[in-house]
């Protein structure tokens, strides 16, 4: 779970699976930060393809609106480009996942920092029990 430890945020996003959803729950610094009052919610059957990435910074299309932006250290919120709509959470040079959707109603694409990346791939290829659940703890 993310916290706001000593000036800098510590961990990485938590992703919550079930039989219907993904939730990307978001930690207090995430939401001041993605300018955001609620978790991002995707249906499974919005979730196109999974990609995990050593360099989060190359997958950023379009601007912040709303969001931040420290180029290398910290990107959140919504990108907003030509290709529609994405909601991004990155921290630094760390290992992130891409989730592509379709007919989501509200992002096109998300990209997270978590070192949770290889879990939620074998993850979304489990058949999952209907209360949400860490996607380390499915997996484990």
């Amino acid at each position: 779970m993310a916290s706001f430890v000593a000036g800098r945020m510590d961990a990485m996003v938590t992703l919550l699976l079930d039989s219907t959803q993904l939730e990307v729950v978001l930690s207090p610094t995430e939401r001041a930060l993605s300018f955001r009052k609620r978790n991002i919610v995707v249906p499974r059957a919005t979730i196109d393809r999974v990609q995990l990435t050593d360099d989060a910074w190359t997958w950023l299309r379009g601007v912040p609106n709303p969001g931040t932006n420290l180029p290398v250290v910290v990107a959140a919120g919504t990108w907003k480009s030509a290709g529609g709509n994405d909601f991004v959470i990155i921290r630094r040079r760390k290992s992130s996942v891409v989730i592509d959707l379709s007919g989501h109603d509200e992002f096109e694409r998300l990209v997270l920092t978590t070192k949770h990346g290889v879990a939620l791939l074998k993850a979304l290829r489990l058949h999952v029990a209907s209360e949400p659940e860490d996607v380390a703890d499915l997996v484990s």
